[in-house]
């Protein structure tokens, strides 16, 4: 079977119309049937949702307009197109369709040219819109593009439970000068790809890359009472991965990487190209812990290091002057 044949949920308690639709469809859709709202919305909620429902209006239990109510509210299936199947050719009855969601209206008796038109239409700008989702989520999280469809902004907030990391490659100059320049972006882009699936699996989120630096979070997108543990746990396996890496690769990586925990403010900076980023003071000081470190090293922040206890082992680098903090005490972090 054809994984990629568009899914319709056809939702009528009439067993001629069920039969009519699904006769008409089957040959270029999967179809799903369901002769009462309360089904639908079972069935719109589970896993593999269908990328369009044809919603009859007037039903008995719940009506065409509730159900549409319904799965509007909810983030899972708000994004569904639902195109309601009507008798009632009555502008208030159009009105009230749209305001709740809806995309388009079908009058009954159905005309096949239609209704496989509109269908179409509905199909193929749904598939324009996950297009489009799908460079977003490259450069924004999923939650503020949620907010943005949704909302149409995503509104500045304060995490205050968080940590942030920097990582920076070592002789990054001498390495550019050396390297062919599609070499060079070949190679980061094959190390950054590898730090953004550990970052996944481990409950971080990649924030940005400027050049050869990589900044990641925990604590950012969600409450994580484990944010600390979480990014060291990420900034070592940065460094395990790059070791062994370096076993096969001709071209040797070594990186420094700093950790600090705290509070940031998040958002997206622009209108013409949106960019989610994270400021503050806490962020700074990550930066220069980054900088003050070690090759091959995660450092870390004396308050980082008290949310960490007793999961890992510490050699304490004592007091180092950070540029434009003065002096703070540091840490080296290893696995126990």
């Amino acid at each position: 079977m054809n994984i990629d044949i568009p899914t319709l949920l056809i939702v009528d308690d009439s067993v001629e119309n069920l039969q009519i639709l699904t006769a008409l469809l089957k040959d270029n859709y999967k179809i799903k049937v369901a002769k009462s709202g309360e089904k639908a919305i079972d069935i719109a909620r589970s896993e593999g949702s269908p990328d369009l429902i044809l919603l009859d209006i007037m039903m008995p239990g719940m009506t065409g307009f509730e159900v549409c109510e319904v799965l509007k509210s909810e983030p899972q299936t708000q994004a569904i197109p639902i195109i309601f199947l009507t008798a009632l050719n009555e502008v208030a009855d159009e009105t009230k369709g749209f305001q709740l969601g809806g995309a388009d209206f079908i009058i009954k008796p159905f005309n096949p040219e239609i209704v496989k038109a509109r269908i179409k239409t509905h199909i193929d700008l749904q598939k324009e819109r996950k297009k489009s989702e799908s460079l977003l989520s490259i450069l924004l999280p999923q939650k503020v593009i949620n907010a943005l469809i949704t909302d149409g902004e995503y509104k500045p907030e304060t995490r205050k439970a968080v940590s942030i990391l920097f990582c920076d490659f070592v002789g990054f100059t001498g390495i550019t000068a050396s390297m062919a320049p599609e070499m060079l972006f070949n190679e980061l882009t094959e190390i950054f790809t590898a730090f953004d699936e550990i970052c996944t699996q481990k409950g971080g989120a990649r924030i940005k890359t400027i050049g050869d630096a990589y900044m990641a979070a925990t604590g950012i997108l969600e409450d994580d009472d484990l944010h600390a543990q979480r990014l060291v746990d990420i900034g070592l396996s940065f460094i395990e991965y790059l070791k062994e890496r370096n076993l096969k690769s001709q071209q040797q990586w070594h990186c420094r990487i700093g950790i600090h925990s705290g509070s940031v403010i998040a958002g997206i900076i622009g209108k013409s190209r949106f960019v989610y980023d994270v400021l503050g003071d806490d962020v700074n000081i990550a930066a220069r812990v980054e900088s003050a470190g070690t090759s091959m090293r995660v450092t870390i922040t004396d308050f980082t290091a008290k949310q960490i206890l007793p999961h890992f082992k510490f050699e304490s680098m004592g007091e180092v002057f950070l540029k434009g903090k003065g002096e703070m005490l540091l840490h080296l972090v290893d696995r126990r």
